[in-house]
């Protein structure tokens, strides 16, 4: 291994020299961190929670408007992995950077189309078809920004605390689902006819505003190459970065040594294979209901013929169960310091039983319980899923694992959610019957299949 540098002044256009394993991240960067990650979550979680009004104001289907978010999520699937390995070589800021910038155009041109639709300019198909290139945009450039934001924290944390930073990382997704679906009834807006599409603008002005703070806030960390101009994570000989220069420490398991890079990590990779399986079956799961919930309270609550009505019920819906899952991950899993294994099984547990009661609900009480419930069992099960993800691997392939988990996550919005709603209009129960089912077939499999916590969370002597 290359012998450390000797150090030298902080310099905002130089490696985070500051940040490494045995250094916890600032609460300074950290937050801004999660601002990234609670724009972009609010944003989305704001525009689900005014789709089903749009689309019955389009007179479409539903399954329509569920299947639209499809090709942005194969296309998610696809690229999260490719920007993944590109910000182990050309640092995390810019991808976090590149995937605001995918969200903030995504976004302005969604409401702009779909603003074309409501007001008629263009019919209900074509502005439908353009809505899902525009959303496109997003899985894949806005893919970026995840796997950047989690290797960022992944490679600077230790074993013992991976699962609690992840958490807080993944808890501003559910801060953001608390506040997109609050914002979004205040951000119906009659100026200029916007209505429904007003949720698009603001998120997209408020998206450009995060990225103007991460640029000017978040140092600079592109990786310095070696004068001979090879790219790679590690290399020896003078001038290389070292692990310190990344802020990214060595595991004494790590056998990427001298100027070999970590190998490729494919999904079913041994080490990853389990936590792949139950990431992917469970986030179906979870889609499949997220799919579900906006119609339901428009159908439960006799709103499909006053669409514009059903926004502030569905975001008070999403809210319940955006509280639900900070409290997993602001409450749950740091008090009880569960590990992935725990907080994985438990979570499906309770999804499942929070499932079977929100296709029981009639009232709107019921169904924001019901889905609370739920949302607190999958608060639970995603940190799992990742942070045993994050530590089956050295900190080296952290880069490559954050790919995949947000590949994985990617892959269950690619046809789970319209087949729940498809499934839920043949009747409820074969939707609602399913997704407990593969709740607790996960379950079953990560029981005797997932790695223990104890396991997974002993400390590895860092080489030096």
């Amino acid at each position: 291994m290359a012998s450390p540098a000797p150090p030298s002044a902080p310099d905002a256009s130089q490696p985070d020299a500051s940040q490494n394993a045995s250094s916890p991240i600032s609460s300074g960067r950290m937050t801004l961190l999660f601002v990234v990650m609670l724009v972009t979550a609010a944003g989305n979680t704001a525009m689900q929670s005014v789709m089903p009004s749009i689309g019955t104001a389009l007179q479409v289907d539903d399954v329509w408007i569920s299947l639209a978010y499809s090709w942005s999520a194969l296309l998610w699937v696809v690229c999260a992995p490719i920007w993944a390995r590109r910000s182990d070589r050309r640092g995390r800021k810019a991808m976090m950077a590149l995937g605001l910038v995918g969200f903030v155009t995504s976004m302005a041109l969604c409401g702009l189309v779909l603003w074309a639709g409501l007001t008629g300019w263009l019919t209900a198909f074509w502005a439908l078809i353009a809505f899902a290139a525009a959303r496109s945009l997003y899985g894949g450039f806005g893919s970026a920004a995840p796997p950047a934001v989690q290797a960022y924290v992944a490679s600077r944390t230790p074993r013992a605390e991976r699962t609690q930073a992840l958490s807080l990382i993944a808890s501003s997704f559910g801060l953001g689902t608390v506040i997109g679906p609050a914002l979004a009834p205040l951000m119906v807006l009659p100026f200029m006819g916007l209505g429904l599409t007003g949720p698009f603008i603001c998120f997209a002005a408020i998206g450009l505003a995060a990225l103007i703070l991460l640029r000017l806030r978040l140092p600079n960390d592109e990786p310095q190459f070696a004068a001979r101009g090879r790219t790679a994570a590690y290399s020896s000989g003078p001038g290389a970065p070292t692990a310190q220069e990344h802020g990214d420490g060595d595991d004494a398991d790590d056998d990427q040594t001298g100027d070999a890079e970590p190998k490729r990590l494919r999904w079913f990779e041994p080490r990853l294979r389990p936590w792949v399986i139950a990431g992917l079956v469970g986030g179906h799961a979870q889609a499949m209901v997220l799919g579900i919930s906006g119609f339901l309270v428009l159908d439960r609550l006799g709103l499909r013929d006053s669409p514009a009505e059903g926004a502030g019920p569905v975001g008070l819906v999403l809210m319940a169960g955006a509280i639900a899952t900070l409290f997993a991950q602001w409450g749950l899993i740091p008090r009880f310091k569960l590990g992935p294994r725990a907080a994985t099984l438990s979570g499906l547990l309770v999804a499942a039983a929070g499932t079977a009661l929100l296709g029981w609900a009639g009232d709107l009480h019921t169904i924001a319980l019901g889905y609370a419930i739920a949302s607190l069992g999958f608060g639970l099960f995603r940190p799992g899923t990742t942070a045993g993800t994050s530590l089956a691997v050295t900190r080296a392939e952290q880069g490559q694992a954050s790919g995949v988990v947000a590949s994985v996550a990617g892959a269950s919005f690619i046809y789970a959610p319209a087949l729940g709603v498809l499934l839920y209009n043949l009747s409820d129960w074969i939707g609602f019957g399913l997704i407990i089912a593969l709740c607790l077939a996960v379950f079953a499999f990560g029981w005797y299949g997932l790695t223990s916590d104890e396991e997974l969370t002993t400390e590895r002597k860092v080489s030096q």
